[in-house]
């Protein structure tokens, strides 16, 4: 889907406006005061674990992080779910986080299903995960820059590795713009 001038500049309007007043914009989710969370990364997950999600597509990042790196450090997944909001501010990909997390092919956990599996939500990474998500569209901490859009698992090489630019490894992840 290519997005036209006009539609980023309605969707940025749109932001900041429920990003200023705390209102959402129909079809919009408010937005997480980044006040909300403050200190190291570990101690804004420990602030904001829970089980239960926000909305759908805070639901949608928390599962990509879950399935992606629930075994890595807590920056490692916050890399992770980076990556997925870089995505959905580039013209490369689709317009919501729930697009790019269901688009085949391209995390492992999807395949070409394009289908979300049930994460254990009575877990603690799944906690985790829910806290990451909400940390990232917070805005309150960040793990890559903005223009890291691709990671791969250390233990596999994938032929598209060699034509990016190598930006960081964080845990078993090697992130690339």
């Amino acid at each position: 889907m290519i997005r036209t001038f006009r539609a980023a500049a309605l969707a940025v309007a749109a932001f900041a406006l429920s990003a200023a007043t705390g209102v959402s914009a129909p079809g919009q989710t408010a937005p997480i005061a980044a006040a909300a969370f403050s200190g190291t990364l570990e101690q804004q997950v420990a602030s904001a674990a829970r089980v239960e999600t926000d909305s759908l597509e805070q639901d949608c990042l928390a599962s990509a992080v879950y399935f992606e790196a629930r075994g890595e450090p807590l920056k490692g997944q916050l890399a992770v779910a980076d990556v997925v909001l870089n995505r959905v501010r580039s013209e490369r990909y689709p317009d919501t986080i729930c697009e790019v997390v269901e688009q085949p092919w391209q995390f492992s956990f999807v395949n070409r299903t394009g289908r979300i599996p049930n994460a254990d939500r009575s877990s603690e990474a799944w906690s985790n995960a829910v806290a990451i998500a909400r940390i990232a569209l917070a805005g309150t901490a960040r793990a890559v820059d903005s223009d890291v859009l691709w990671y791969h698992a250390d233990y596999v090489s994938p032929s598209w590795g060699r034509r990016l630019a190598r930006q960081d490894r964080i845990g078993l992840h090697i992130f690339y713009s």
